[in-house]
């Protein structure tokens, strides 16, 4: 029997060559208006290089108003078509799929950037984390979303790229309307599950009217919301059996995939699943406490050693043991619902994980976001019989809270032969230069 990891995937309008996609991994590459350039284009390419099926973009807010902080390349423009094209044309040169992630923050925002003061969101109450300030959507703003996020898949279609996802998991926008946890809306898209989902759909019935029944389209979603994993007074949020029926519900709709992740913020214990490296965070979060109404309570609780291992002790405990795979159990579920192929995230880095993830139809494929940053060639590695890789992620999101301030790479200096080398492979990223 062929090994499971490099059957194709076959979608309804869409054929991939493997079973292991890029998942959505952003940093900080582009220009501050929202054009793109060269660094993002090694970026996206490294892992197409590598051997991965198909590449999800990093995230790719549909207005400007969506970003969750600036320098992230835009689609809110026809002018943004001929980068993207040149994103997709670099991927394809390595018969890989790229599928643009179509996204859009709400009140979930590291860094405000200058263009305007009050984010948009479901609810009036503030973005927890940072404290940003946030106006619950009008119809009127809510009609004009929708129809951006029928411009942007359009735009996506146009740059000749493969489908595009619509990011409505981990905090960002679409979850602000979902989730129990969040919005706390009296009109018709609040309060009922299905008047809490008909935002997302209304996208997807626009993207449909906008681009027909031919283009990939497919909903990354958070199974469970554990809204209250770090703070108990905060509501618990959806269940796996509510994100179940707003999955069938999208299956309804015509939508090619379902991509499973959980948590309704981000970070989150669970998402991405490994540590949350305090020691590291101090040196690079001031631009994060330079803005927003809970300064003095973050820098209270991440400066000193008491407060940051109580911090470390919580995260952990709502984190769990499990960390390769962590979705897969709601995966299955959501799978055994819906007609469409079903992708996982969590974790993935060893091939026979992957395979009986696949095999006992947890899922279709998985999505792979910072193992892969610590191994581009992870698949390249599974190809040539390597069961894990030599040096692998070790889980501790060095990565993650460096992406604010320095450039997306692996931080784990253990994981290299000096720290030159690993400042050689971060800055790897800028060759070829965007400018010379």
């Amino acid at each position: 029997m062929s090994d499971e990891i490099f059957q194709p995937l076959a979608f309804r309008n869409l054929t991939v060559k493997n079973r292991v996609f890029r998942s959505n991994v952003s940093g900080r590459f582009d220009n501050y208006d929202g054009s793109g350039n060269q660094a993002r284009i090694n970026w996206e390419t490294q892992f197409a290089r590598g051997g991965v099926g198909a590449i999800v973009s990093s995230f790719v807010p549909v207005t400007i108003r969506g970003r969750i902080v600036p320098n992230y390349a835009t689609i809110d423009r026809d002018e943004r078509i001929p980068f993207w094209r040149a994103v997709g044309r670099s991927v394809h040169e390595h018969d890989c799929r790229f599928i643009m992630q179509l996204s859009h923050a709400g009140r979930q925002r590291d860094i405000p950037g200058i263009e305007f003061a009050q984010a948009w969101s479901s609810t009036e109450r503030d973005e927890p984390l940072h404290g940003f300030p946030c106006v619950a959507m009008t119809q009127a703003q809510i009609t004009e979303t929708v129809t951006a996020f029928a411009a942007g898949a359009r735009r996506a279609r146009e740059a000749g790229l493969d489908g595009v996802e619509l990011h409505a998991a981990n905090g960002y926008l679409f979850t602000q309307f979902l989730s129990s946890g969040i919005n706390d809306r009296t009109d018709d898209y609040g309060g009922p599950l299905r008047q809490r989902a008909r935002f997302l759909l209304e996208v997807v019935a626009a993207i449909r009217a906008e681009v027909g029944a031919d283009f990939h389209l497919q909903v990354k979603i958070s199974a469970e919301d554990h809204n209250d994993a770090l703070d108990d007074d905060e509501k618990p949020g959806n269940t796996l059996d509510e994100s179940v029926q707003v999955c069938r519900w999208l299956d309804e709709a015509g939508v090619d995939a379902i991509h499973v992740s959980s948590g309704s913020y981000f970070p989150h214990p669970r998402n991405p699943p490994g540590d949350f490296p305090v020691d590291e965070l101090v040196k690079t979060y001031d631009q994060l406490l330079s803005s927003g109404s809970h300064a003095l309570r973050n820098y209270l609780l991440f400066r000193f050693e008491p407060t940051q291992r109580l911090f470390e002790q919580r995260w952990e405990r709502a984190r769990g043991d499990r960390i390769e795979g962590i979705n897969l159990p709601a995966a299955r579920a959501i799978r055994a619902a819906v007609g469409v192929p079903v992708l996982c995230t969590g974790g993935f880095q060893s091939a026979e994980v992957i395979r009986e993830a696949i095999r006992q139809q947890f899922c279709d494929a998985v999505t792979i976001a910072r193992p892969l940053i610590a191994n581009p060639d992870l698949v390249q590695q599974f190809a040539a019989g390597r069961g894990r890789p030599a040096v692998p992620c070790t889980y501790c999101n060095r990565c993650l809270v460096n992406a604010v301030e320095n450039p997306l790479g692996c931080y784990d200096e253990s994981r290299f032969a000096s720290r030159e080398a690993m400042v050689a492979q971060i800055m790897s990223v800028f060759s070829p230069a965007p400018f010379v």
